[in-house]
């Protein structure tokens, strides 16, 4: 299983990182020709709640056989069981060009989907139930454009989302903490989930963290919307965790302008407007700690065969920027991005303290009940 989850994580990274050099080295315009989805946007009716009652709608679910969002590394102890329920949004899996958005049963798709579970996903094995839905997610090409069917791919996605966040809530116990989690796209589409479904809403009370890694999330435009505050100390409940890896020398120019390019959850321009970095080593916002903090970073070896937990691997400093400073070029293997970007290893990079933040914020919640 390991040498199969390392493999199709080389694969998939390298076809994204084909994507990103072209972005760099190329004029926008050769980008675009190069990966926009070809054609326009094309319709397709809303799914609803109740599909999600039918099993083949989860890639994760307490039903799933061969969970990937239990998969483990061998070295650590088994995680400590936690009694939540983790909601799992995977990051952008679709990478062709046919469509706007993934048709759900593309089988690429999908199995890079369950490769990028299994290294983002797995730091929440404890949880008594892991959810990962299926969507119609927004192409990869998506992401290079601007306008109308860009925006449309985004809310036929989320929708999807919605549709299954909503299901999930249905079907768990009404007292279980809820722990959202999600990278890149999906780290997108909770940003916009939590503004509508926990913002001043009864439900709000139950978020026991919410982890929305590898996207940019404004402090003043977005996490006043979303109804939850940052997670200022290790030991705090219902707080939003979030977090950009950079290696040194960073260039962040990219996802600064693109960044600066869209708008936050109130409708206002984001030029300018810093944003969220947690410090995945300590729990809190901003701030530096030291490589000795790191517990564990899920490091593959060279021959991409097998994953291995190593501690104290890199430090971790928020910059002025409000990316999060490696405060070195770590050596992960060939697939960092342009401008030193660690983006696809946001989470494996911090894996064991992600589990640990992950275990003490629903204690801490369950304590302050």
């Amino acid at each position: 299983m390991a040498r199969k989850f390392l493999y199709f994580i080389a694969v998939c990274i390298a076809i994204f990182i084909a994507g990103r050099l072209a972005l760099t080295f190329y004029p926008d315009t050769l980008s675009r020709l190069a990966f926009k989805p070809s054609g326009q946007f094309e319709s397709q009716s809303a799914l609803s709640s109740a599909q999600y009652a039918e099993p083949g709608m989860w890639l994760v679910s307490p039903n799933s056989r061969n969970d990937p969002a239990r998969w483990a590394p061998k070295g650590p102890p088994a995680p400590t069981p936690v009694r939540a329920a983790v909601f799992f949004v995977h990051p952008t899996s679709y990478l062709a060009k046919a469509h706007w958005n993934a048709p759900l049963g593309d089988n690429e798709a999908r199995t890079r989907a369950v490769t990028f579970i299994r290294a983002m996903a797995s730091p929440f094995a404890g949880a008594e139930q892991i959810w990962a839905p299926r969507y119609r997610q927004a192409a990869f090409g998506a992401f290079l454009t601007q306008g109308e069917d860009r925006a449309k791919a985004l809310d036929l996605a989320y929708g999807d989302v919605l549709q299954a966040f909503d299901h999930f809530v249905s079907q768990i116990p009404a007292d279980m903490p809820i722990v959202l989690a999600g990278h890149s796209q999906g780290a997108l589409h909770l940003r916009r989930l939590m503004a509508e479904r926990v913002k001043d809403q009864p439900l709000g009370q139950r978020i026991a963290a919410a982890y929305l890694v590898g996207w940019p999330l404004s402090l003043k435009h977005d996490l006043p919307q979303m109804g939850l505050q940052p997670c200022n100390i290790a030991e705090q409940p219902g707080c939003v965790m979030s977090w950009l890896s950079y290696g040194e020398p960073a260039d962040p120019a990219m996802t600064i302008a693109a960044y600066e390019a869209d708008k936050g959850l109130d409708g206002q321009s984001l030029k300018g407007s810093a944003f969220l970095c947690s410090n995945p080593l300590t729990g809190s916002a901003g701030g530096t700690a030291p490589a000795s903090a790191n517990l564990g970073a899920l490091v593959p070896d060279d021959k991409l065969e097998n994953g291995e937990i190593k501690p104290a691997f890199v430090p971790a400093t928020c910059r002025p920027d409000g990316m999060l400073s490696l405060q070195s070029a770590p050596e992960m293997g060939d697939y960092v991005l342009p401008g030193n970007n660690y983006h696809v290893y946001d989470i494996p990079l911090f894996w064991m303290n992600v589990r640990a933040d992950f275990t003490r914020r629903v204690a801490a919640w369950q304590a302050a009940r």
